[in-house]
């Protein structure tokens, strides 16, 4: 599944979307950046609600296809920038993680 074909399915909004058509394998669901960094896999979804510049920082070191920011969490103009930059797709869900990940169970 694409990120343009999983914001469809699941409804998510699309905060910045440099690469829509990048393929998602999996996903993971954690907030303590050394620990994403060091678990979560290329190519996954990365389910969040931390909205500072590290999220951006460990998404490109990770190679996530794209950031999920959980509960309403938005970006400021800074970081979507950076995220622009670093070319990291971040949408955005209103549910909790948990309900976010229930979404993604079976497509990803």
């Amino acid at each position: 599944m694409t990120v343009n074909e999983l914001i469809s399915a699941c409804g998510f909004d699309a905060i910045c979307l440099p690469d829509g058509e990048r393929e998602i394998h999996g996903a993971y669901i954690g907030d303590l950046l050394s620990w994403v960094m060091g678990r979560a896999q290329a190519d996954n979804a990365w389910i969040t609600i931390m909205n500072n510049i590290n999220v951006i920082a460990v998404a490109s070191i990770a190679d996530t296809a794209c950031v999920i920011l959980a509960e309403g969490v938005t970006l400021d103009d800074e970081i979507k920038t950076a995220a622009e930059q670093k070319d990291i797709n971040v949408l955005a869900s209103p549910l909790p993680a948990f309900e976010t990940a229930e979404k993604l169970y079976g497509k990803v």
